[in-house]
């Protein structure tokens, strides 16, 4: 195994127009459809940083901060902001752009993803992450805050 990785080694973008099939019924994106993107997304980050299987243990706060049309563009940016012994935190951010090329930040979703090992299918070790830039340390520190808020809302059962 790796014994670490950059930020950069398992950064996804990944872009979708918008079609009727995305659609709710008041005419903005379906927000299962953005859930749907935005695991994909952290799926696909999290196996380039551990090299293997994944799986979703948890998803922070959804909250849209605008809604996104037909036809926009949507652009989902997922990197890793966080690693424990097996478990890695993604960030995910959705931008929409709309026919001018106008993008706009329309979700920001921290999700946590466990490496599973390939035979046993439980729990493994993922490599460390190198920090190189403030970007780099400030995501890191705040995912130490996030994970220390996780872990006290699990004990209180929530």
């Amino acid at each position: 195994m790796v014994e670490s990785r950059l930020v950069s080694d398992s950064l996804t973008v990944q872009t979708y127009i918008l079609l009727p099939s995305h659609m709710n019924a008041s005419g903005s994106v379906f927000g299962g459809q953005l859930l749907s993107w935005i695991d994909m997304t952290a799926g696909i980050v999290a196996m380039r940083h551990a090299d293997r299987g994944v799986v979703t243990a948890s998803i922070d706060r959804l909250d849209f901060k605008e809604g996104a049309k037909l036809n926009d563009v949507i652009t989902l940016e997922g990197r890793i902001s966080w690693v424990g012994k097996c478990s890695m935190e993604v960030r995910v951010d959705t931008y929409k752009e709309n026919k001018g090329g106008k993008k706009h930040l329309i979700n920001t979703a921290y999700l946590v993803m466990v490496a599973l090992d390939d035979e046993t299918h439980r729990p493994t070790p993922v490599p460390r992450l190198k920090l190189v830039s403030a970007e780099d340390l400030a995501e890191w520190e705040a995912g130490e805050k996030r994970v220390l808020l996780r872990r006290q809302r699990m004990a209180e059962g929530y």
